[in-house]
């Protein structure tokens, strides 16, 4: 086994602050009596952790081209009708017309991605027309300001009766306003409950954003992790009640209208070719969430989401200028991507937690803990984790992705990795891409000439397949950016993140208005009301109670392994330097399992002694024959002794958590990957009509269709499934009805009859088609007072932990 060793650090690596571990310890009041009372004034160990989660769903809409929102905003647009005289007079290629127009004869299945709804306004009561009008108003709070300039664009009259025309996501918050305020006789703890989580249902990208409708712990003996899949699972099921609840309360059926939201992490295959024929300007008129709901200046975040895509597609753009530089692109022949880039339209899901330890002494001035130590702390901690990340993708969540011969465009399938790895690991992750990929002729790797005709005439007599992918959004998403040398991210120095932002701006890849974006992002006390940490690289659960669970205990446990390593002295800034390539070195990991590339290469003599500490315990490794100076490490080896570091430095942390099942769980789905692991589970599922289970044999196009049809019919009904699971055992054995004012709003629902009788009866409506509106606000009203009680069993007062 090749012996790994570090060189002396020298002064450009150090970190401009550095505080002692005994100090840390003293104002955080760590026991150090003994191991265990170590191990449970940690932040995030035992009871300290706090979590929530925001998830971002995908939407569609099911109808006739006549009657769907998207098409006859585009056929109706000057956009369309100027662009047709223009290509009738030859004033410009037809090209344009015929992919327009393709995109609008192709929807044989009538499945219309992200298209918003319309319904007359007379279907709204009272109460939601009221909340339909504040949100329009260009203040909200201020009840006396003018409209948004824009306000005409959500309605319409048609017939001389008056429409609304708006987003799913901004559908879903009406229809549950419409619910709570469907009349007197509701009970005041459902109207107030149900008034509270209006705020929940956030949207500023394409899809809906929902966040979690309370913050959770660990309970009992089921772990943090347990407890927030179980509100995300219910509050997933509640989504589809709203939305069954709107197709026959605002008449969307009687007009030809059926909403689909469901988890899906890739922008749609028809999504993708619209964007590559028409302008960046009226793809975001089109798919650009107008930000009705969850801003006080709804048009001013409009106006944000509008920049965000600006500046991705630039970056995009940008990318190819870095691709030249590095090597990968040899020639002035490149495709160039559409002005327009549809990476707003990835879907994850963020994982947040928090420390209550933390966030108590925050809040208090005369405990010795400040800001600066938060920070110094923090960037250190997701340096250490970053480590641990490539542990995550296909493994917990998944997003798999065909790529067909066509598609491998360096400039197209590399995505914003150009921006978040350096020179070295790119050139290295796309010989490696290339090797694994099914594009050799006569034993050498050949990408795409241009011509997709000519690429698919190559691609037929040479039988290249192209790549599949376990978890492409990973890739195609803008997820880190890379830091500058003079400006790294996580040094530890309060305004890191902003000088590094100024930089990259000037470089014309990012802008200083928009967050950063990093795999995992410290939540600062000051700016969020909790300590903590933001996980965003999540895509799709198979499961949300076996996958999100899990991997939310995880994000716990590597957590407090690192705080374990910050304040027993044993890992500190020096010793994870601050430069591009050390910062490179790790994330390369990361993207490698993502594309599920078997190896990877290291310094042999690396800067980054916590990263050789973990080589150390990896069985088998060899020097390259390729790169000078580097070791190739086998992913696989690197995963397994990740988890033999845990088991070796955290087995404390472990029995503290309760995750012995948790850490077993995680070694098969690495060693099996292809029935245990998430993205194994997905691509069994998606493929389980063909007579293979290898994706290479399947187009890519047909098989990422077929994926997007999986997760609108089959998983949204799985989801659906297990949501009513875990909602109806906790109906059954959930003692919420014993507070007097739930029961007493219980009785009012369902009188003498047994709540949990009713939801099984939705449950079997659901399997069919939707349940009957009453039956359905019964269960609504049901749903909303339990997670009253949810909300309160966590205590809500609680203002330490994630939100």
């Amino acid at each position: 086994m090749r012996n790994f060793q570090t060189l002396k650090k020298t002064p450009e690596f150090d970190s401009p602050t550095q505080v002692a571990p005994a100090d840390l310890r003293t104002v955080l009041d760590i026991k150090t009596s003994s191991q265990g009372a170590f191990i449970e004034s940690l932040p995030f160990s035992g009871q300290d952790t706090t979590a929530g989660s925001e998830n971002e769903l995908q939407v569609a809409v099911l109808g006739t081209k006549e009657n769907l929102d998207l098409a006859v905003t585009i056929e109706d647009s000057n956009y369309y009708k100027n662009l047709m005289r223009r290509a009738a007079r030859g004033d410009t290629s037809r090209r344009t017309i015929i992919g327009l127009e393709s995109y609008l004869a192709e929807k044989k299945n009538n499945v219309w991605e992200n298209s918003w709804v319309r319904f007359p306004r007379r279907v709204l009561n009272a109460y939601s027309n009221n909340i339909f009008n504040a949100d329009l108003k260009s203040d909200k709070t201020n009840p006396t300001s003018c409209l948004r300039s824009d306000a005409s664009k959500f309605m319409f009259t048609r017939q001389g009766e008056d429409f609304i025309r708006v987003p799913v996501s901004y559908m879903l918050k009406l229809a549950l306003a419409d619910a709570v305020g469907s009349g007197a006789h509701i009970h005041p703890l459902i109207r107030t409950t149900g008034e509270r989580m209006l705020a929940h249902f956030s949207n500023d990208n394409t899809s809906p954003e929902l966040f979690s409708f309370y913050p959770v712990s660990r309970s009992g003996s089921a772990s943090v992790g347990h407890e927030l899949a179980k509100e995300t699972s219910v509050r997933f099921l509640f989504t589809q009640m709203l939305v069954a609840y709107a197709e026959e309360k605002f008449l969307l059926r009687e007009y030809g209208q059926q909403v689909r939201v469901f988890f899906s992490a890739s922008p749609p295959v028809m999504q993708k070719q619209l964007n590559g024929c028409i302008s960046d300007s009226f793809y975001r008129h089109l798919f650009m969430n107008p930000c009705l709901s969850g801003w006080s200046k709804g048009e001013e975040k409009h106006g944000y989401m509008k920049l965000c895509h600006k500046v991705l597609s630039r970056s995009q753009i940008n990318g190819i200028a870095k691709l030249k530089e590095a090597g990968i692109i040899n020639s002035n022949l490149v495709t160039l991507p559409s002005s327009s880039n549809i990476s707003l339209a990835n879907n994850g899901t963020h994982i947040s937690i928090g420390s209550k330890k933390l966030g108590d002494l925050l809040k208090n001035s005369a405990s010795g803990f400040a800001p600066a130590h938060e920070k110094y702390m923090g960037d250190l901690v997701i340096k250490i984790v970053e480590h641990f990340l490539c542990l995550f993708p296909g493994t917990f969540s998944a997003s798999p992705h065909r790529l067909n011969f066509e598609d491998f465009h360096p400039e197209q399938a590399l995505g914003f990795l150009p921006h978040e790895i350096d020179y070295t690991h790119l050139r290295m992750i796309w010989r490696r891409w290339k090797r694994k990929a099914s594009i050799r002729i006569l034993g050498k790797s050949v990408t795409p000439f241009g011509p997709i005709w000519l690429d698919r005439l190559i691609s037929q007599c040479f039988f290249l397949k192209g790549d599949y992918i376990p978890d492409f959004r990973l890739i195609d998403y803008f997820i880190s950016l890379m830091s500058t040398h003079q400006s790294p991210a996580l040094d530890g120095i309060m305004g890191n993140g902003d000088r590094l932002k100024n930089d990259l701006t000037q470089m014309g890849i990012f802008d200083t208005r928009m967050p950063l974006y990093q795999l995992v992002r410290i939540r600062e006390h000051a700016q969020m009301g909790y300590s903590g940490f933001e996980h965003r690289y999540f895509s799709i659960f198979e499961n949300i109670m076996t996958d999100m669970g899990p991997a939310t205990d995880l994000e716990n446990l590597i957590t407090l392994l690192a705080y374990q390593y910050v304040l027993d002295g044993s890992v500190d800034h020096t010793m994870i330097p601050d430069s591009p390539e050390i910062e490179s070195e790790r994330r390369q990991i990361f993207f490698c399992s993502a594309i599920d590339l078997p190896t990877f290469f290291i310094k042999t003599r690396t800067h980054n002694k916590f990263l050789s500490r973990i080589l150390c315990r990896v069985k088998k490794n060899r020097q390259s024959r390729r790169y000078s100076g580097y070791t190739r490490i086998h992913l696989k080896d690197y995963k397994l002794a990740l988890l033999d570091l845990i088991h070796h430095d955290g087995q404390g942390l472990i029995e503290n958590l309760n995750l012995k099942g948790m850490m077993t769980d995680i070694e098969s789905r690495i060693r099996s990957p292809k029935t245990d692991s998430t993205g194994g589970k997905l691509l069994n599922k998606i493929l389980a009509s063909e007579k293979s289970s290898n994706p290479m044999k399947i187009d890519g196009r047909i098989f990422n269709e077929q994926a997007e049809q999986f997760y609108i019919e089959t998983l949204r009904k799985q989801h659906i499934m297990e949501g009513f699971n875990v909602f109806g055992d906790a109906v059954s054995q959930s003692d919420f009805r014993q507070a007097p004012e739930i029961e007493t709003a219980v009785n009012a629902i369902f009188g003498a009859s047994d709540p949990a009788k009713g939801v099984d009866e939705t449950r079997q409506a659901f399997l069919t088609q939707n349940p009957p509106l009453d039956e359905m606000i019964n269960t609504l009203f049901l749903m909303i007072l339990f997670i009253n009680h949810e909300t309160n069993r966590f205590d809500p007062k609680v203002k330490g932990g994630a939100k």
